[in-house]
């Protein structure tokens, strides 16, 4: 276990013990637990879709839906005419998910190298297949069909070599499945799916990989009473091997989410720009498009790496955490753009990342007159540090920052620049910051440019 990895845990595990609370199956009890101290802190996760969707790899991982579902898209029905025999079936892909090239370690290391400090890996979407040999899902997962190995262990094990934290992403409901189609036909009076498999395999990933946040899905169907929602998370926080370590997001019935559970994600790439009173999580995709991977991408699909930094400092300065998404391909590999996106976003952290890591939103988050810059700020006792984030090299030798109110101990230093630089006040409140000095050759990264800002008033 590597060292930071194992000093967040205990810290997050002291937080929740000297609560000494036990937690009720209602949500009134499981919002008022403690969120884990490693979450806030960490800022930045990888998200990974892999599945039986990464084989047909077109559309999105919602690809069988939208060949075999109620509202079928003609594109995915006339690929899968021009393509394949008329006989074929959405489990016939099962066999071709390989995964030849699947190196949990090598993942793990790219992982790594992008800054990110945890990890959520899809154990099971919509499909049903799962990537682990659960006892719940016979003749359809990773070591019955397809790679024949345990996926989400040798994972787990790879990413526990670094300071990642793991995580898994779970889908409540299975588009197809019989159990579950029955309960829907019942107007979710019965529960047998959720008895039979839902629950079952919540349980199993838990008590057997031990994973360190719980990303629930596929929830909006049915309200949380049928899917049992409050009961398993109370157990998760009193009685689960991660009990004082665990995290959970809120997707676990009708009406639950935005408003319930450990941190909040609303809605897919959930970016609200304005600073929030909870906890809160950006899942966003590199892939404009699909969480799962697609070979008919067009190098326009992708995030920039100046969209994919803005993202993350604007998502950070209002107080949540950014959920990176890649999709590897169905051989296992993690396509060439999508590591180059995450080693360079990693090489922007090393330059700025002492202004994401363990930072807070600040009294501003944006610049009251420069749309392009983002703050963030870290206090200790009486000191306190802001992050101006520039998102665009000022076309003059002047920054301005007009929300900063300097004192007479105020220093202004470029990160990853050695000398402080000279500014000037600007009336009451506001800086301008010279940059005269600054080589644009010798800038210590391509992307955003942190300012900090120390002693400052308020």
């Amino acid at each position: 276990m590597g060292a930071l990895r194992l000093a967040a845990l205990c810290l997050a595990a002291l937080t929740t013990l000297s609560q000494g609370v036990t937690y009720q199956p209602n949500w009134a009890s499981i919002d008022s637990r403690p969120l884990p101290a490693w979450y806030d802190q960490s800022k930045l996760g990888i998200f990974v879709h892999w599945g039986v969707f990464s084989v047909p790899s077109i559309s999105s991982e919602w690809f069988w839906e939208r060949w075999q579902g109620e509202k079928p898209d003609p594109k995915v029905v006339q690929f899968m005419k021009d393509n394949y025999r008329p006989d074929f079936t959405y489990g016939d892909f099962g066999k071709e998910f390989t995964a030849e090239f699947f190196d949990a370690d090598q993942w793990a290391k790219i992982f790594e190298a992008s800054g990110a400090k945890y990890i959520v890996f899809v154990s099971k979407h919509h499909e049903g297949y799962t990537n682990w040999p659960s006892k719940y899902s016979f003749n359809w997962n990773s070591m019955d069909v397809g790679p024949n190995r345990d996926i989400v262990g040798e994972l787990a094990t790879a990413v526990r070599k670094t300071d990642l934290i793991f995580g898994l992403y779970h889908s409540l409901f299975e588009w197809f499945h019989p159990l579950y189609l029955q309960d829907k036909a019942n107007n979710f009076t019965t529960q047998d799916f959720v008895a039979r498999k839902t629950m079952p395999e919540l349980f199993e990933i838990v008590n057997k990989y031990k994973p360190e946040v719980i990303w629930s899905d596929g929830d909006w169907e049915a309200p949380d009473v049928y899917w049992n929602s409050t009961n398993f998370i109370a157990w998760l926080y009193n009685e689960s091997p991660v009990k004082d370590t665990v995290v959970t997001n809120d997707r676990w019935g009708i009406g639950v989410t935005c408003h319930h559970g450990g941190y909040l994600t609303c809605m897919d790439r959930y970016n609200p720009g304005v600073k929030q009173n909870r906890k809160f999580e950006n899942a966003m995709t590199i892939d404009k498009a699909s969480w799962g991977f697609r070979r008919n991408a067009y190098l326009e699909d992708y995030l920039t790496m100046d969209e994919l930094i803005k993202t993350l400092i604007v998502t950070v300065s209002c107080g949540g955490n950014l959920l990176v998404n890649v999709g590897p391909t169905k051989y296992g590999m993690i396509a060439p753009i999508y590591e180059e996106r995450l080693r360079d976003l990693g090489q922007w952290m090393q330059v700025n990342g002492d202004g994401i890591y363990g930072s807070h939103p600040w009294t501003y988050q944006n610049d009251t007159k420069n749309p392009d810059v983002w703050y963030t700020m870290k206090a200790d006792g009486s000191s306190k540090d802001v992050y101006a984030f520039v998102l665009k090299w000022p076309t003059t030798d002047v920054l301005t920052l007009a929300a900063p109110a300097p004192t007479s101990t105020t220093k202004v230093t470029l990160m990853g620049y050695q000398a402080p630089l000279n500014f000037t006040k600007t009336g009451s409140q506001g800086v301008s910051v010279q940059l005269s000095e600054v080589q644009y050759a010798l800038l210590p990264c391509e992307w955003a440019w942190t300012f900090k800002l120390t002693n400052i008033a308020n």
